[in-house]
């Protein structure tokens, strides 16, 4: 396992943003990518709409709960070297109407943060208007809403793009975390890019 120590400070002094709403957000799709910053000596921050908590689900099933550490209007983008926007169905569908949470990504995106989204996750980058000239991949159920939203649409285990002010990795489901994790861990990790 000598490659895992290689990776063990890459994310040292960094914070990074989860971001979702309080409730539906795919446990797993949170929790491992979470334990992926902090095995890389990141520190991972759960952003929501609300203060209080974020109730996880395993599919439509309730599972655990998580504190907010911040909520998304009191947050400062400019503290953040990367975000990463878990799916699950419900949880990106609430997030998009938040306009707080739109701004957000908005204003990480122009100042070339990273961001990383898995699954249903998407959704709330195409309410940004974060999508148009991009190449990403999702769930499956969502390619005619990248599309329509001006960006290209892949079927890749996790496709990083750079044509745009920041770069944007993307995954489909939770068996491509692996894969995931290992790619917006060393995106997170170099400097932001610069507009």
């Amino acid at each position: 396992m000598g490659s895992r120590n290689s990776m063990a400070n890459e994310l040292s002094g960094l914070r990074i943003a989860f971001l979702t709403a309080n409730e539906g957000v795919e446990q797993v799709e949170l929790t491992t990518p979470w334990q992926a910053v902090a095995d890389a000596g990141g520190t991972p921050e759960l952003l929501a709409p609300q203060d209080g908590q974020v109730q996880a689900f395993n599919h439509l099933d309730k599972a655990d709960t998580f504190p907010v550490q911040h909520a998304v209007e009191q947050a400062s983008p400019g503290d953040y070297a990367g975000v990463v926007l878990p799916g699950g169905v419900a949880n990106p569908d609430q997030l998009r109407t938040v306009p707080a949470a739109v701004k957000f990504l908005q204003s990480l995106a122009a100042a070339g943060t990273p961001i990383a989204v898995i699954c249903h996750g998407p959704w709330t980058l195409i309410e940004a208007d974060l999508v148009r000239g991009r190449t990403l991949t999702s769930w499956p159920s969502l390619q005619t809403d990248i599309r329509n939203a001006g960006g290209n649409w892949v079927d890749q285990e996790v496709q990083s793009d750079t044509n745009g002010p920041n770069v944007l990795v993307s995954s489909r489901k939770p068996d491509d975390l692996p894969a995931f994790c290992r790619e917006f861990v060393s995106v997170f990790a170099r400097p932001a890019k610069k507009a």
